[in-house]
């Protein structure tokens, strides 16, 4: 099925922001997704979310080379969860492919009012680095958070990079900046995961992949600069917008329905 060249053009428009907006505070998803469904209704949903794993693992791949030049990684502990986190998006893209997963959006709509609200009110979080050795997190909590929101961003998707982010702050006691990072290196991982699941099932339109991964890697490489050279505050602000965006994606998606019963 042919697709023209101002389909491509608009496509990577979408992939560039989303790129850009994932390096910073995650959830480019939330831009790329939904647009690329729009855009390309005559393809079936499966398709063209295992397609945009591609630009998703090319962007992130670009962010994760910036932040590796400023963040030190932790990778003692980095290597084995993203094994974890790989795995686990894989088995989540796997069930995707058969069944849906839209009976999980209101569950996830009610947390997301709650990481709004905590995010706006606590004005503190994420700006520092906690350095308290005796407190330092279980590998049973790093265990959870890679297999929890691997399987999510393979089974659902829009919205993970900035739970991941949320994540490393609230229960490894990161910053935004390094949160970010790390939450990058774990992301990468489970696009790949679900990239090896898609391939296998031959998903990929690569047709649309590959110029939309050239976007959303240039995305990536800006984002992840502006990230470095702003710091943490300018980090928190367009992590609350995702947030908020990721919110309005997900009440829409779980009210909707309801308005055109009543039309």
């Amino acid at each position: 099925m042919d697709i023209s060249l101002y389909t491509i053009i608009l496509l990577c428009s979408f992939a560039f922001l989303a790129g850009w907006v994932d390096a910073i505070a995650g959830g480019g998803g939330l831009i790329q997704t939904p647009a690329s469904l729009i855009i390309l209704p005559q393809f079936p949903v499966a398709a063209v979310i295992g397609t945009l794993k591609i630009p998703a693992f090319t962007g992130t791949s670009m962010a994760v080379i910036q932040y590796l030049k400023k963040v030190r990684i932790h990778w003692k502990d980095m290597g084995w969860m993203c094994v974890i986190a790989f795995l686990s998006a894989f088995g989540g893209s796997e069930l995707l492919s058969v069944v849906g997963n839209r009976w999980m959006k209101p569950i996830i709509l009610v947390v997301l009012i709650g990481v709004a609200f905590f995010t706006y009110s606590q004005k503190k979080w994420g700006q520092q680095t906690k350095n308290d050795s005796e407190n330092q997190p279980s590998k049973l909590t790093k265990l959870l958070i890679c297999c929890i929101l691997g399987f999510y961003d393979g089974f659902i998707g829009p919205g993970a990079g900035s739970f991941l982010v949320m994540a490393f702050i609230t229960f490894l006691g990161m910053d935004f900046l390094r949160a970010g990072a790390h939450a990058k290196v774990i992301n990468l991982c489970t696009n790949l995961g679900s990239i090896l699941l898609f391939v296998l099932k031959g998903s990929i339109l690569w047709s649309v992949a590959i110029p939309m991964s050239v976007s959303n890697g240039l995305g990536g490489f800006l984002g992840a600069k502006m990230a470095l050279a702003k710091g943490n505050q300018f980090i928190r602000k367009l992590f609350l917008f995702v947030i908020l965006l990721t919110l309005i994606r997900f009440g829409y998606d779980v009210f909707s329905p309801y308005f055109s019963i009543q039309k």
